[in-house]
């Protein structure tokens, strides 16, 4: 009789991956503001201080930078260490020690050292934090060679991506969005991988390639179950990494499917599907586009507090079916 498959949330995926790469090496430890008793700002880590002591998941003081700087100090000297930012947004307090230091000293020093480093942001909008603590800045991240960017949007893949960033050799920002938190998915126990720099199909189709991130994934998915009931068959793929991006899956969806919407949370101007919609017209499958290919991302605005107002800063369902209509059909 076939066992029942296990279902982890999210969080409890991350964890469970922390836990398991701790138990694994010695050389990884956790750092950040209020992981320890208090488990995290969104209780991520959990009990792990209770298991793994205080030596290994460290509460730093509200100082971004200097525990920034402490974290890439440790990677260098061959520790392996996992720093939580309790916002994404604070990563603008630590800009120097990710974008200065952490992502150049293998290439300053010649391929002589590495930095095996993790970083990661609770991000997104959704929770009424307003605007200094609700941004998507995982494109800033995604401009900087030598740093790795990733977006997990289910538990599955949360804990895949992670361990896999916790083995590589360089610096892996892993961006979560803090409404994906509670959802609820199937995780295997053992310490399995996801690739780094390997996109998802979620829904293969025929009409219009959607390309999403994060928790667009799923509006994107829910907008495809309503295009599929007009006669519009939509291929959903989750991006999963904006750096490196995976071109090879992108191009070929796009040839097939000849139409390209990308929704992404960040703000629209200069995000991550300004650089996809690039990189189609620059490929094989630009000669094969039947519609101009369509970007849906957040407003040209700090994000608002009130809760209308803050969903009307980001793509929802409904705008992802009006923008696929007029790209399949020439009607909203």
């Amino acid at each position: 009789m076939d066992r029942p498959v296990r279902e982890l949330s999210y969080a409890q995926a991350l964890q469970e991956a922390m836990a398991q790469a701790m138990e694994a090496d010695e050389r990884v430890f956790l750092m950040g503001e209020d992981i320890g008793v208090y488990g995290g700002a969104f209780q991520v880590t959990g009990d792990l201080v209770e298991r793994f002591g205080e030596a290994r998941v460290i509460d730093t003081p509200i100082a971004e930078l200097g525990a920034a700087g402490v974290a890439v100090g440790a990677a260098l000297c061959g520790q392996r260490p996992v720093f939580e930012f309790q916002f994404s947004d604070f990563a603008t307090l630590a800009m120097e020690q990710i974008v200065n230091q952490a992502a150049k000293m293998r290439y300053m020093l010649g391929g002589a050292v590495s930095v095996p480093l993790v970083m990661r942001f609770p991000a997104g909008s959704g929770t009424g934090a307003a605007a200094q603590h609700s941004q998507s800045l995982e494109a800033w991240f995604a401009h900087v060679p030598g740093l790795k960017v990733v977006q997990p949007s289910t538990p599955h893949d949360a804990k895949g991506l992670l361990l896999s960033a916790i083995d590589d050799p360089d610096p892996v920002m892993i961006f979560e969005h803090k409404l994906l938190y509670k959802m609820k998915g199937p995780v295997p126990e053992e310490a399995y991988r996801v690739p780094i720099g390997k996109a998802d199909i979620r829904r293969k189709g025929r009409d219009l390639t959607i390309v999403a991130t994060a928790i667009m994934v799923h509006r994107a998915l829910d907008a495809a179950a309503i295009l599929a009931e007009e006669g519009i068959d939509v291929e959903v793929i989750d991006l999963r990494c904006l750096r490196p991006l995976d071109r090879d899956t992108l191009v070929e969806s796009v040839s097939r499917t000849t139409r390209l919407l990308c929704v992404y949370e960040g703000v629209r101007t200069l995000g991550i599907g300004a650089e996809i919609s690039a990189m189609i017209a620059e490929s094989e499958a630009f000669d094969r586009l039947d519609a101009p290919i369509g970007r849906l991302g957040g407003a040209e605005c700090p994000l608002p507090y009130n809760p209308e107002m803050e969903k009307a800063a980001v793509p929802q369902i409904p705008d992802i079916v009006a923008m696929a209509r007029r790209l399949v059909r020439g009607t909203v």
